[in-house]
């Protein structure tokens, strides 16, 4: 695939600026079509999240991200200073190895192809193994839009068969010029290893502090709403509320108000046992993503609290 890949960018370094924003306009228009689909896939194939909340991902992945970059030059001379008499000429990289998570899948795989092939590069995606059918299935009609478009043949590639192994190979080829890494923290540190440029993104653990001159109502509805958008599989969801003593009380109403629940030591305890492996602090995989996680002692469901 990277050898594939390689060879198409070889022609497609010589698209002009009109070629590229059209191939790139058409992947973004078949990505956005097809949102729902990709959300239910990859729904479906991970066991995460929540499948009207995946197609909201991949539209804004698609047509919102298409919007934000198709002004911004990629070919060419982009940029002239006459005082310093400095030109800024845009060049491609070459080959991007394109590392998938199986949180966000469909999204991430539409977001990354579409700025690589922006910037006149060539695109090999490799998915997470609990995702590489949805993965698959987005690069597949991104590449099929391209081609028709005018791109070259191999472009756009996807890793169907996932392995740690493979996914070494492709970092590591000789051909792959720079690497996006969205995912764990080992696949990050593998990435940034690999002696070439590379962007890794890992887990967060985002708290929001509310200052005493914020709008409260605001705040509150869009800290519940992050939270429960997706069932909380974003690593920009807030995952911890600071707030400013003086408001403190009257933020925690306005968000009982919007549907957040505040535990006591009781329930916090029973969360804590249901929720993560007591003996290495772990969470319980089943539950990550879920509405519903198992009983420890049992295969009936237990509803999580809201």
């Amino acid at each position: 695939m990277v050898e594939a890949a390689y060879k198409a960018q070889a022609i497609w370094a010589k698209a002009s600026q009109e070629q590229v924003d059209r191939v790139c306009e058409a992947m973004a228009k078949a990505a956005f079509a097809a949102a729902e689909r990709l959300g239910r896939m990859a729904s479906e194939e991970t066991g995460y999240g929540v499948p009207e909340h995946k197609k909201l991902k991949n539209e804004f992945a698609s047509m919102r991200v298409w919007e934000s970059i198709k002004n911004i030059k990629t070919v060419g001379v982009v940029r002239h200073d006459p005082a310093t008499r400095v030109y800024e000429i845009a060049w491609p990289m070459g080959v991007v190895a394109a590392l998938t998570p199986s949180t966000n899948p469909t999204s991430t795989t539409i977001n990354k192809i579409l700025i690589s092939v922006k910037a006149r590069n060539g695109v090999v995606v490799a998915p997470h193994p609990s995702a590489a059918k949805c993965c698959a299935e987005a690069a597949s009609l991104m590449a099929q839009a391209a081609v028709q478009a005018g791109a070259p043949e191999g472009l756009v590639q996807c890793m169907s068969q996932v392995s740690l192994a493979g996914t070494n190979e492709l970092m590591s080829h000789r051909h792959t010029a720079v690497i996006l890494a969205t995912g764990g923290s080992p696949m990050v540190r593998a990435a940034h290893s690999q002696g070439k440029p590379a962007y890794g993104v890992g887990p967060g653990n985002v708290p929001v502090y509310v200052d005493r001159s914020a709008d409260l109502e605001k705040a509150a509805r869009y800290i519940v709403a992050s939270k429960a958008f997706d069932f909380s599989v974003i690593c920009a969801t807030e995952q911890a509320v600071i707030a400013d003593r003086p408001i403190a009380a009257r933020l925690e109403q306005l968000m009982k108000s919007e549907g957040a629940f505040f535990m006591d030591e009781t329930q916090t305890q029973a969360m804590r046992q249901t929720l993560f492996h007591a003996a290495r602090g772990s969470g319980v995989s089943e539950a990550i993503g879920q509405d519903q996680v198992p009983r420890p002692d049992s295969s009936r469901p237990l509803r999580a609290l809201p």
